[in-house]
């Protein structure tokens, strides 16, 4: 059912998938590439190893969830349901154009697999602690994923649903924390894991850009109705891929030139790299 998945193989840096996300940004004149970058390889290995969907059918009951906190670096996203079958090339070419359905953040009325409209960061992770209490309810057995970026990790509600899914034990929620830097340009976040520790999460540390701890870390969680919840802090670099985007500073919402466009896609097609 995943009709593209042979199209982009899955390697470690997600070749294909990072193009797919410069053409976007070029020709839809929008979007953030280093943001999505930092998150693509976490949530191509979700949807090719991890999570249980169904694209013909976005809506089945017996899904895992995955939401999105960091809206912004919803082109990593993107990428993963054309690749998988939920949405088309013709959507992908109309990435930020009128009569599109996929714009700067994502938006679940309009696009098939989008959990929840996010964009404005500490809303995702609150709406994904409701999911997990409402599957428990429920009686069912989904796991709910939610990736937040460490700026988030500034916002008050992220530690109000730390608390709260801590005490209320959902076992089924897992979050993901993009851990690339840019919360020290504002204020240090000091030891993430032993804060979430803290809060009483089961909390493990990563490379996020490595295929082989992300399946080594995911595939030894255990996801209950009851039980603790449990952080990944995934190290990351923003815009890993291509050094002259790698870091901060004017690339975090940069639309590339022609010159700069044709650099991008020439780095990210050199397989000696």
């Amino acid at each position: 059912m995943d009709k593209n998945k042979e199209r982009f193989p899955t390697t470690e840096l997600n070749r294909d998938l990072r193009r797919l996300i410069v053409e976007m940004v070029y020709k839809g004149k929008d979007g953030h590439i280093p943001s999505a970058f930092s998150i693509i390889d976490v949530i191509s290995f979700l949807y090719d190893d991890f999570l249980r969907f169904d694209p013909e059918n976005p809506g089945w009951e017996g899904r895992d969830y995955f939401i999105l906190s960091k809206g912004h670096g919803c082109l990593a996203l993107y990428a993963n349901l054309f690749k998988h079958g939920f949405i088309s090339r013709r959507d992908i070419e109309l990435f930020c154009m009128p009569g599109g359905i996929l714009g700067e953040h994502p938006d679940s009325t309009k696009i098939p697999g989008v959990e929840a409209s996010t964009g404005s960061l500490g809303h995702g992770f609150p709406f994904s602690m409701g999911i997990a209490l409402g599957q428990r309810i429920k009686g069912g057995d989904n796991r709910i994923v939610a990736l937040i970026g460490d700026g988030e990790c500034q916002e008050g509600t992220i530690w109000e649903t730390a608390l709260v899914a801590a005490y209320r034990k959902l076992g089924n929620l897992c979050c993901i924390v993009d851990l690339n830097g840019s919360a020290e340009q504002i204020l240090p976040l000091g030891d993430l894991k032993a804060k979430w520790e803290a809060f009483g999460w089961e909390a493990h540390e990563i490379d996020g850009h490595s295929q082989e701890e992300l399946r080594r870390v995911f595939g030894k969680l255990q996801f209950a109705s009851e039980g603790r919840p449990k952080v990944v802090i995934a190290h990351t670099v923003k815009g890993k891929g291509v050094p002259m985007i790698e870091g901060h500073g004017v690339w975090h919402h940069r639309i590339p030139s022609e010159q700069e466009y044709g650099h991008l896609m020439q780095v990210l097609s050199d397989e000696s790299r």
